[in-house]
């Protein structure tokens, strides 16, 4: 199959002296979204060749901790919810969910 049509997402991290993120925005125009500021990012890859996952995790000086928090609880939540519309694995994502309750209920989220 031919690809008939791109997408570009575009990340612009602004770096102090030091190279720490000091501003994080981002572009996605089929989304609608241009040049939206972020205080925190994951990205990760498959390197199918290598059979290995890589990696960006970037935050900027003044991401709150608290903030920081809720932003893992709801990467983990959503993760759980990618991995079963990839796998269809019910038993392990109700496991998956089990665990961002714990953890939500560990950093006193609800």
């Amino acid at each position: 199959m031919a690809v008939e049509h791109t997408s570009e997402i575009k990340l612009v991290v602004g770096l102090d002296e030091n190279r720490v993120p000091e501003e994080l925005n981002w572009s996605a125009q089929d989304g609608g979204i241009e040049n939206e500021e972020a205080k925190a990012m994951m990205l990760s890859v498959w390197d199918s060749k290598n059979k290995e996952s890589l990696k960006i995790d970037l935050w900027t000086k003044d991401m709150p901790v608290d903030e920081m928090k809720i932003f893992f609880h709801q990467t983990l939540v959503t993760m759980s919810d990618t991995f079963m519309k990839a796998t269809q694995d019910e038993k392990m994502t109700a496991t998956m969910k089990d665990f961002c309750d714990y953890f939500a209920e560990k950093l006193e989220l609800k």
